[in-house]
């Protein structure tokens, strides 16, 4: 999976070859049906941490609704249109975070 002590491009040494990760599993998107249509969100895993470290600081609501925001991408817009009562949240953010293969308590932000 990674590589150690070993020289990039220049010759320099380095510890950790980061570009060498790989996700452990396919990074699937998980499909959702409401409010009458099909949403995709991507892999919980594939998602940018950069954009979700602010809103894991405010908060499990602000981090839901961000991490949903990011992977729905192009959809967000629309998605965001519809009534999203906070039972409905909860159990949509239970089963995505489910698919993803992450525990409870377990975020793609939080990386444990």
């Amino acid at each position: 999976m990674t590589t150690r002590t070993a020289t990039k491009q220049d010759d320099q040494p380095f510890d950790f070859n980061l570009d060498a990760v790989k996700a452990e599993s396919q990074l699937l998107p998980f499909r959702v049906y409401f409010d009458g249509r099909r949403w995709e969100f991507a892999h919980m895993e594939a998602l940018d941490v950069w954009d979700l470290v602010e809103a894991v600081e405010k908060g499990e609501v602000a981090a839901m609704v961000s991490i949903f925001q990011a992977a729905l991408g192009d959809q967000w817009e629309d998605f965001h249109k519809v009534r999203l009562p906070q039972y409905k949240m909860k159990a949509l953010f239970a089963e995505y975070r489910k698919h993803c293969g992450l525990e409870p308590g377990e975020s793609a932000a939080s990386g444990t």
